[in-house]
This record gives structure tokens, C-alpha cells and sequence, in this order.
């Protein structure tokens, strides 16, 4: 009874796996709530920075507070030619220049502090623990870009026939 009732307790008390992890205790979240303005429209606006986000990765839809949807993966140059087609197509949340942000840029949304995925889930919801594109050429080797995974690899090269997410962005100081 005794073995039962202690399985029953570690059961329902453990994360499930591959649930997000934060370790608040150490240090303060390196991208909080109050950093973000949320508009209301599926975006947020980073007050330090001045980039505007799209909460949901392409292939998604916001929904209710929420990305609905599966992300939709595509290689670097894909990625590129999905951004100016949207822009196209009449943009999103009222705007036209939305764009693959660069490596810095992507790394200012990953959360140093959490794993499962690297990212605020609270402000990109649904966002895997993959890796996202950026609009960063590697110098030097054609065949490659840099992309900024969500999981445990962080920014790395990668071939640019790979399929990855992505994540659009707008704007900056």
C-alpha cells in the first residue's frame, strides 16, 4: 500500500516529460513580461529593443490568447521568400515589413533561465524546443546560415537546405 501511495505522489507531483523548465531561483528572467508590450493583435513589442514579434512561428495562428497550429518548417532561402510573400499578401497585424530577424535578434527572445523550450511560453506560446532561422548568412560558406534552436544546441550554422521554424519580426531602434 505504502509503495502504491508513493508512485501515486511521484505521479501526479513530477513535470511531465519534456515539459518546459524555469530556474527562477538563481536569477530574474532574462525576458520578462513587463519587457514586452502586448498590441493585441498576435505581436508584441520589445520595449528595450524596439523589435515587434509575431507571438506565433509561421505555420501558426494566434487564437484566443494562443498559437493554434502546427509550425510549418522550410529551408533558409524559403524562409526568406515566405516572409516577402506574407508582406505581399497584405502583411500581418496591419503591417507590410515584416522580415527573418538576424541572430542577435533572435537570441533576445531565447530565456536563459528555462529549457524545453528556451523561450518565454507565457509570451510565444506553443513556440517547440527546435531551431528557428535567422536571416544570418555564415561568412565565408555559401551553403549556410545560422539558426537559434529553442532547445538545448542554441545558435548554430546550418545548412541552408535544412528545414527549420521561423519566426518573423519587424522594426528595431
Amino acid at each position: 500500500m505504502k509503495t502504491t501511495a508513493l508512485f501515486f505522489l511521484l505521479l501526479t507531483t513530477a513535470a511531465p516529460i519534456g515539459a518546459q523548465t524555469c530556474d527562477i531561483q538563481s536569477r530574474p528572467l532574462s525576458t520578462p513580461n513587463e519587457r514586452f508590450k502586448d498590441n493585441g493583435d498576435g505581436t508584441l513589442t520589445d520595449i528595450q529593443s524596439g523589435l515587434t514579434w509575431m507571438r506565433c512561428s509561421l505555420g501558426q495562428t494566434w487564437s484566443s490568447a494562443t498559437c493554434v497550429g502546427t509550425p510549418s518548417g522550410h529551408a533558409w532561402q524559403a524562409t526568406l521568400n515566405a516572409a516577402d510573400q506574407l508582406n505581399k499578401q497584405g502583411g500581418y497585424a496591419g503591417h507590410r515589413d515584416w522580415r527573418v530577424p538576424h541572430i542577435p535578434e533572435l537570441a533576445t527572445i531565447s530565456e536563459r533561465q528555462c529549457a524545453d523550450p528556451r523561450i518565454n511560453l507565457g509570451l510565444f506560446p506553443a513556440t517547440p524546443a527546435a531551431p528557428f532561422w535567422s536571416a544570418t548568412p555564415r561568412k565565408g560558406f555559401d551553403d549556410d546560415a545560422y539558426m537559434l534552436s529553442f532547445g538545448p544546441e542554441g545558435a548554430t550554422p546550418s545548412d541552408k537546405g535544412e528545414g527549420h521554424f521561423v519566426r518573423l519580426v519587424r522594426g528595431g531602434k
